[in-house]
């Protein structure tokens, strides 16, 4: 009968009046003041409706009249969770739980401060024994849930999919077809790469014309991931045409930002753009639109616009996730490898384990890792010459900008038909400079040690090249070489030494089109010398699996012919079509085929046919072995000193020596 007065002020709690109930109970308390109940309900009113840290005084005045009081107590502790401050509600939670074991309420509570501080495993304990005391709590149960979907997301962060797999479906044990817990399955599944178990997912979850919707969405992404790209274009148009009729913004403006983003995905780039333009007349300039922004720019070697829109989105928000790791993508393309590692690092502080991060911090440190590769190659022409070669290069970065190389070649030599036998050493030592974000300086110095029968002799060899880009898109490379010819025993025997000069420029651009040339003076010991320029126009047809078809054309004079030495036309002429396919067979193993027909014409002499293919498979065995196999013919007259028709079969294996790379530590501190 004394709670009959009170009776208004409790329905407001209930219904979640909290204003309501914060002005009736400070009404009744003027009458009142020493009723403890109207002082909790005071309190929770107070801090329900958005003033926690006043509740918390408030419960702290009532601790000091009541000090053994659990109702006083259990509302103290949730007021700390209200305030978020859940490292101090935990001790005194703890306490309550030893004190009031069998209590439903310490027990959630207790649960639900582990599951705030991530310490999801505690928490799950925890709410199973609250749910033991009630089994048909609902508070309990959705607790429950809630901390299922963030342990979940520890083990998928851990790439330990199965365990948050099992986790996420146990939800529906309580919630059958829980919306969250579909779309969380959905994502492991993405991140997965099930791309298949996705979209499936993605079929349960759309039960609603809105969740359909989002299924879409989700169906779009899963295609990209699956490297469907057209399919994930038509998905989005399907979510873009079903969101009209829905009345939700939001929804709407991640529609849009999907179907951009497929745009994207199909290199339609003026369309992508012109929609993003749009959009920023009507919605101006937010995180999402930015993000937009800064994709396109990455697509298109547009790396300056979109660092400058990922450094705009951390201003508006400096945990945004694409922010953080899309400022690292953008670092790294603009050749800053540093600040690159450095906002990875920042993405790992904020999200713990997330994969991609790793992947790209994994990526770098294989860039800048000690490697040793070893390869092997046997060679045959049609002028009986036999030749085996083995080559060992070892890498060292200390720094990211600066690395050296050691190799040593050997190299013998046989001719079946003279039975002329040669052979020669090579041992090179290279340096590599960072100038600047692409500009890199390239320098091998070294000696050639070739023997004849019983002649020998040793010259010093130099390569010095500078790498750079000069815009966007392009690629422009300026050297000098200093080489002695060793492709067989008569060439050796002659000691030939070849001085190039030359550049190779490359042009890339947004509508898959592209232009490679090369132009090269040689000027050689025995007084020749020799002009060549080789250029190709190509066309990117594919991009997953990477297919590439063009027109090649060459040309090479030389000042003196020479024939019976080697191949010195004083005019040569090539032209051919051809096409280089790269893919993946499985996860871990890749191959390549490449192949050119066409035509040369030496001199003076009738037109020939001439065909070159190469074919490789690439095998991954851990991150720090791998293996490649290789075969290539070519009947091309240009494509060897002695203008030979030749075949060559290898072996290259690549081990990273250390785990990381040297300076990895001094980075991550």
């Amino acid at each position: 009968m004394s709670q009959e007065p009170m009776k208004e002020g409790f329905e407001h709690l209930e219904m979640g009046r909290f204003e309501e109930a914060e002005s009736f109970f400070k009404s009744y308390l003027a009458d009142y003041p020493g009723d403890k109940t109207a002082n909790i309900c005071f309190g929770r009113a107070v801090g329900l409706s958005g003033e926690p840290q006043k509740a918390t005084a408030l419960f702290a005045e009532l601790l000091k009249e009541y000090p053994k009081d659990f109702e006083v107590q259990i509302n103290y502790n949730e007021s700390l969770l209200w305030a978020k401050q859940y490292q101090a509600a935990k001790p005194l939670y703890q306490k309550l739980v030893d004190e009031y074991p069998n209590n439903f309420g310490a027990i959630l509570g207790y649960a639900n401060t582990l599951s705030n501080l991530k310490e999801f495993e505690s928490a799950l304990k925890w709410i199973n024994k609250a749910i033991a005391l009630e089994p048909e709590n609902a508070s309990a149960k959705t607790s429950r849930k809630y901390i299922k979907l963030g342990y979940a997301n520890v083990f998928v962060n851990r790439q330990d999919y199965n365990q948050g797999r099992e986790l996420l479906e146990e939800i529906f044990l309580d919630f059958p077809e829980d919306k969250d817990a579909l779309l969380n399955l959905a994502n492991l599944y993405l991140i997965s790469k099930e791309v298949g178990k996705a979209k499936t997912i993605y079929g349960r979850y759309a039960t609603t014309p809105k969740d359909s919707v989002v299924a879409l969405n989700g169906i779009a992404l899963a295609e990209h991931i699956g490297e469907n790209e057209k399919e994930a274009l038509q998905v989005s148009y399907k979510a873009l045409e079903k969101v009209k009729n829905l009345n939700d913004s939001i929804l709407t403006e991640r529609t849009s930002e999907r179907n951009i983003q497929a745009l994207i995905w199909n290199r339609k780039f003026l369309k992508a753009k012109k929609q993003i333009d749009t959009l920023e007349q009507h919605y101006g300039q937010p995180n999402w639109i930015l993000a937009l922004k800064s994709t396109l720019g990455m697509y298109t070697g547009d790396i300056k616009s979109s660092l400058a829109n990922y450094n705009t989105i951390l201003e508006n928000d400096s945990t945004s996730f694409d922010g953080n790791l899309g400022k690292a993508n953008a670092l790294f393309a603009s050749d800053k490898i540093v600040p690159a590692y450095r906002a990875a690092f920042k993405t790992l502080d904020i999200y713990e384990d997330q994969k991609d991060a790793l992947s790209f911090i994994e990526k770098l440190n294989i860039q800048h890792t000690p490697t040793i590769e070893e390869h092997f190659a046997y060679t045959f022409d049609n002028g009986k010459n036999i030749a085996f070669s083995s080559n060992t290069n070892v890498q060292l970065p200390f720094s990211t900008k600066f690395r050296t190389t050691v190799s040593y070649q050997y190299r013998s030599t046989e001719n079946t038909l003279t039975l002329n036998k040669a052979n020669s050493h090579v041992l090179l030592t290279g340096f590599q400079y960072k100038l600047l974000p692409k500009v890199n300086v390239k320098t091998i110095l070294g000696l050639n040690n070739s023997r004849f029968m019983e002649q020998a002799y040793t010259q010093p060899v130099l390569d010095l090249k500078l790498q750079l880009q000069p815009f966007k898109l392009q690629n422009l490379e300026l050297g000098y070489q200093r080489e002695v010819q060793n492709f067989n025993a008569d060439l050796i025997e002659r000691e030939i030494v070849m001085n190039h000069l030359g550049m190779t420029y490359n042009l890339g651009t947004n509508i898959n089109l592209g232009w490679y040339t090369q132009l090269m003076h040689t000027q050689q010991t025995d007084d020749n010398t020799r002009n060549l320029l080789f250029t190709s126009l190509y066309y990117n047809v594919l991009r997953k699996p990477a297919l590439k078809m063009g027109l090649n054309y060459q040309y090479i004079t030389f000042k003196d012919q020479v024939p019976t030495i080697y191949f010195s036309p004083e005019k040569y002429r090539a032209v051919e079509v051809f096409a280089d396919l790269r893919g993946k067979i499985a996860e871990k193993t890749n191959y390549m085929v490449s192949a050119a027909s066409g035509f040369q014409k030496v001199e003076d002499d009738d037109q020939s046919a001439i065909f070159r293919a190469e074919t490789s498979l690439d095998h991954q065995f851990s991150k720090r072995l791998s293996a490649n196999v290789y075969a290539k013919y070519s009947n091309i007259a240009s494509a060897t000193a002695a203008g030979f028709e030749f075949t060559e079969i290898g072996l290259k294996v690549k081990w990273l020596i250390t785990k990381k790379p040297l300076f990895y530590k001094k980075i991550a501190e």
